[in-house]
């Protein structure tokens, strides 16, 4: 079989879809399935009729239409981890060995990916075949990617159907790895932590909110810093672990969104971790120092009683420890409190000889994120302002006066002066109109 031939991609041919059909492809090639009994030829339609079900559930969970061949090995090439996609991942091809090693790849996976299934299916009596060449999918589908990703994956599987050849079907796959990145670190945008059979697993957040920077009105010079920050950091120039404090309602977890946003094509990821998981902090900066992204690590609502000693994890890897902090990983926090961990008149009593070192020991943790931004709640004005913007942004037709009433009544009773109350007035007038 010629897929025992793949080098770097080898562990496709270990994936059980990939290994059926291949199978099905040799008894084609050697001659067995015109040669097949009664009891064979039965064998036969149920094996295929199993690998179209398993193509149309994988269409269905991912969002794929189209050649579903053709976008299953796609789907295998963009989440393939190996010595050549990792080389290629948002950066230039390698040279050398490796290239000779890929080539003899493609050749291979060029074979199969133009495998003529209508001529199959005509010769050997399978015309369930013919059903994975223009699936249309139902659009509700696709639980595993979102559409955007989906999108980018069919689109790629229709640009190595126009190659003529492996050569130029090998530049295809190197260009998705250079402009998005390989596996599920190119894939998504944003992740979460679990526990997994080895250890901690880095898990993809497939819905993430599609929020931008415009659509959090005012805080222009908090946006500012935020971005100045970050620019520098996907730039590879120096930058600071991030503190966004301020009241709530005011924007500071909806900016972290954003920049997850627009900084994807940059090549940041973000990892959100609580402060439960700090633990593993060691274990997940383990798993990506050495990838070419730069990943924030994001802990929203960070905030710690006097009596909770969980924020020592956090400070060794911030700062202090032996190990120093991989270049593309920096620390972005949001928080009610400047200080993160609640302070107490008695700790600035006399009755230590040490108060001080009680005070600092506090303060330590907030000092070592080099940028702090600050979001503090509108005044009335600002608040009207934001009401104003968001009802025009969604069509909210109505008076001005009448919209700034209901509005400042709203807030008395839903939480005081906030760009969310602002966005949760909003958000009602939209629904009962």
């Amino acid at each position: 079989m010629k897929h025992k031939e793949l080098i770097l991609y080898r562990e496709l041919s270990k994936d059980p879809l990939f290994e059926r059909v291949t199978r099905l492809i040799w008894r084609y090639d050697a001659g067995e399935m015109e040669l097949a009994s009664e009891e064979e030829r039965e064998q036969l339609l149920d094996e295929a009729c199993e690998i179209v079900r398993e193509l149309i559930e994988l269409a269905e969970r991912c969002g794929f239409d189209g050649n579903l061949w053709h976008c299953y090995l796609a789907d295998l090439l963009v989440n393939a981890e190996n010595a050549y996609s990792l080389a290629c991942e948002l950066k230039e091809e390698p040279s050398g060995t490796i290239t000779e090693a890929v080539a003899q790849d493609f050749d291979v996976l060029k074979y199969y990916y133009d495998w003529d299934f209508c001529k199959m299916a005509r010769e050997v009596s399978l015309p369930q075949l013919g059903l994975i060449l223009n699936y249309l999918r139902d659009d509700r589908s696709g639980r595993a990617y979102n559409r955007r990703i989906s999108g980018h994956i069919c689109d790629l599987a229709r640009e190595m159907a126009k190659a003529g050849g492996a050569e130029e079907m090998r530049k295809s796959v190197a260009e998705f790895y250079k402009r998005f990145g390989v596996g599920k670190f190119g894939l998504h945008k944003s992740f979460r932590i679990c526990p997994g059979e080895n250890g901690v697993e880095i898990e993809p957040i497939r819905n993430i909110a599609h929020m931008k920077f415009d659509d959090l009105v005012g805080y222009e010079g908090a946006k500012k810093k935020l971005r100045d920050n970050t620019d520098a950091f996907v730039a590879r120039k120096p930058a600071n672990n991030c503190l966004l404090f301020g009241d709530a309602g005011t924007g500071k977890s909806s900016s972290i969104k954003a920049m997850t946003n627009e900084y994807y094509e940059r090549g940041l990821r973000v990892i959100e971790i609580n402060k439960y998981q700090f633990q593993y902090l060691s274990a997940v900066i383990s798993q990506i120092k050495n990838r070419s992204y730069r990943f924030v690590i994001y802990m929203d609502d960070l905030s710690f009683e006097d009596y909770e000693t969980d924020y020592k994890y956090l400070k060794a890897v911030i700062e202090g420890g032996l190990e120093k902090k991989p270049e593309n990983v920096l620390i972005y926090a949001t928080s009610n409190r400047r200080h993160l961990i609640r302070e107490n008149y008695s700790d600035k009593e006399d009755e230590d000889m040490h108060t001080g070192d009680t005070v600092q020991e506090k303060l330590s943790l907030a000092y070592r994120f080099g940028v702090t931004i600050y979001f503090g709640r509108p005044d009335k004005k600002e608040f009207q302002n934001i009401v104003k913007t968001l009802a025009d942004r969604y069509g909210i037709e109505m008076p001005v006066e009448e919209l700034l009433l209901e509005a400042n009544k709203w807030e008395l009773s839903h939480g005081g002066l906030s760009g969310r109350t602002a966005s949760q007035f909003i958000d009602y007038l939209r629904g009962i109109s």
